[in-house]
């Protein structure tokens, strides 16, 4: 039967590529850097990469970007502390979880472009790693990798997986199609109890089904880590100690403009309140502080302090840098919730015990911001104008900041462990 899928799979995947490229083009164009590397999505490697790729030793983990790829560090740490001579391929997608992940290079880590899924670029790539294990991080199921894989002998497991309302239904219309595919992974380590009906649901049989929390939010209700300090990026800025500080991170298209409107406004009751906006792709920061500037903010970079006078507000052009702002942050609101629909990690300001705010466009994030929402510790807006009621009503009381903080983190206690348990679990296979 997994013959006949991939028949057609691999039939009609390059039609679907085809029309869907307008809008990769204009991504590639909007954001640039995909240049860099090209032909490795092709599964095509320079020799000194291919030399070190094909050992036949090396665990292949596949983060599409940035969030995934931070899963994929906890992982790699962990598996690391229980296997110091593990070696791993580190594959990504976009440009931004790729420089991510070649911070990590070593002899003992390889950062790679994930190879589209073609029937003869999956098995080239696959054939050249020939890794002993794949691990997929939340989504990323690839039919053709995944059964060529297979056909080498790897074990397969999709950790911290997770399953948008939207890919179920999707999932569940094509089951005939889908859950073949699925049943070839050995494990699927789920982020809550309820996932299991929903994926036995589409088919996966259950003796493949494992619930060990969410890697992501592993560790996150605790300030660990070493942060860095932007206190004094702050001070060069103007911003006075102590001065409330609204935090704007991952925003997508739309979010910028509308939360610095709402920064103008609370900046009547609020005059000393400061604005962060973290766009969730760097790459859009010029067209962003152009768009400000023209509304009459003025704008300083993160990669270029203002040469005089005190500014508006600081776009931060860089990347991997957002969990240590939101450490500066008195409020956060996370983006993609009401401009885009998806939304980004709620968890992350919690670590820092900073009150979150979002949009009603939580799909991403649905189970964890119901929670958030059922317990007191977020607040969930619809438009320009509840926001700014939201963050008003926070900035004005302590107390409250203090509690729906320490209500969020709360939430969050269940995924203690959960990169440790998932560790155990692929162990096991």
């Amino acid at each position: 039967m997994m013959f006949g899928i991939r028949w057609i799979y691999n039939l009609v995947f390059p039609i679907v590529l085809l029309v869907m490229l307008p809008g990769f083009l204009h991504r590639m164009l909007r954001r640039g850097k995909y240049r860099h590397k090209f032909w490795q999505r092709f599964g095509l490697y320079s020799p000194r990469v291919r030399k070190r790729l094909g050992n036949g030793r090396r665990i292949w983990i596949h983060a599409v970007s940035v969030g995934e790829i931070l899963i994929a560090k906890k992982l790699i740490r962990e598996m690391r502390r229980e296997n110091p001579a593990a070696s791993f391929v580190l594959s990504t997608t976009t440009s931004t979880g790729f420089k991510l992940a070649a911070r990590e290079k070593s002899p003992w880590l390889e950062p790679i472009y994930n190879p589209l899924d073609f029937y003869f670029t999956a098995r080239r790539a696959v054939r050249t790693i020939r890794p002993r294990m794949l691990i997929l991080v939340e989504a990323e199921v690839w039919p053709n990798i995944v059964c060529e894989a297979r056909a080498v002998g790897a074990g397969i497991a999709l950790v911290n997986a997770r399953l948008s309302p939207r890919s179920e239904r999707r999932f569940r219309a094509a089951r005939w199609i889908t859950a073949p595919v699925f049943n070839q992974l050995d494990l699927l380590c789920l982020q809550e109890p309820e996932d299991i009906e929903r994926w036995a649901g589409l088919g996966v049989e259950r003796k493949r089904l494992i619930v060990t929390g969410s890697i992501k939010f592993d560790d996150s209700g605790k300030a660990g880590g070493i942060r860095r300090d932007f206190t004094p990026v702050l001070s060069a800025l103007g911003v006075e100690p102590g001065a409330p500080v609204l935090l704007a991170g991952s925003t997508f298209e739309g979010e910028e403009i509308l939360v610095a409107e709402v920064y103008r406004a609370l900046r009547q009751e609020f005059p000393n309140l400061f604005l962060i906006i973290v766009p969730r792709h760097f790459e859009r920061a010029p067209a962003v502080a152009s768009q400000l500037e023209k509304s009459g903010f003025q704008v300083a970079l993160r990669t270029r302090p203002p040469t005089s006078g005190k500014s508006d507000l600081l776009l931060v052009d860089t990347t991997g840098e957002l969990r240590d702002w939101f450490a500066c942050a008195t409020v956060v609101f996370m983006g993609k919730s009401l401009c885009a629909k998806g939304g980004q990690n709620p968890a992350e300001p919690v670590a820092a015990g900073v009150p979150v705010v979002f949009g009603p466009y939580m799909q991403n994030f649905a189970t964890l911001s119901r929670q958030f929402l059922r317990h007191g510790g977020a607040r969930e807006v619809s438009d320009a104008q509840t926001l700014q009621e939201a963050v008003a009503c926070l900035l004005a009381d302590p107390l409250l900041r203090e509690t729906m903080a320490a209500n969020a983190r709360g939430c969050l206690e269940v995924h203690q462990g959960a990169t440790a348990r998932t560790v155990a679990a692929i162990g096991k296979i």
